[in-house]
């Protein structure tokens, strides 16, 4: 890979911005397309289907024999609260793959030493989750029954494109939820997308539980959007 196309390829991956690479096996040549970019690409259908899985590979088209190689982002879990079931949620899904980033002004909570391994910010989500922080690639899960803390970075959610969106509540907690949602700006296609009550519904009780149900729910949203 020559230098310019590594240097265009490293600096996709660190905006999180997926990309392929497609080398032509007859002859060697390398190309570099962005995600943004596959519709025009004359190879479009066979990229946004390798793109969609995460998985490289041999791709025989009409002119040839191609090797597409895909640079997604890894997926990440932003949970806003730093709070019990956050404790029990974050090694289930650092054992799982994902990157984990915890938000919580809350000092008291956001502390290091509960949450080894993971990106801790004991700021307000707005100071966090702005400027293109969430994407498609992104789990977003609001769990502090605040709504000054919740609901922000629920809207950037939903506003980015997340492929989890989930909050915590009773059915009555989140109809307030969206009533508030909506005098925000939010569309109300959009927030039928928020995953409330929150988890798969496996009679969970306890933070432990929950944090299982949640889990759980968030790896069906990837997989089932991976197989799309």
């Amino acid at each position: 890979m020559d230098h310019a196309l590594l240097t265009s390829l490293n600096a996709a991956r660190a905006e999180r911005t997926p990309a392929v690479v497609v080398t032509d096996l007859s002859s060697g040549a390398k190309r570099m397309i962005l995600a943004d970019d596959i519709s025009a690409d004359p190879m479009n259908e066979v990229l946004l289907s390798r793109v969609k899985s995460g998985k490289s590979g041999i791709e025989a088209t009409a002119s040839g024999d191609h090797f597409v190689q895909v640079y997604a982002p890894s997926v990440r879990l932003v949970l806003i609260g730093a709070v019990h079931i956050s404790q029990a949620l974050a090694p289930i899904a650092q054992a799982c793959g994902y990157d984990l980033t915890i938000i919580d002004p809350r000092t008291a909570f956001a502390a290091t030493e509960r949450f080894e391994g993971a990106t801790l910010h004991a700021e307000w989500p707005q100071d966090v989750v702005g400027n293109g922080y969430l994407d498609p690639f992104t789990a977003l899960v609001a769990i502090t029954h605040d709504p000054k803390i919740d609901d922000f970075p629920l809207k950037a959610a939903l506003d980015a494109g997340c492929f989890y969106v989930g909050a915590l509540g009773s059915r009555k907690t989140h109809a307030k939820r969206v009533a508030r949602l909506l005098e925000a700006g939010a569309s109300q296609e959009a927030i039928d997308r928020i995953r409330a009550p929150i988890g798969l519904d496996i009679g969970a009780a306890t933070p432990a539980e929950i944090a299982v149900a949640i889990m759980a729910q968030i790896i069906e949203a990837h997989r089932k959007q991976v197989a799309k």
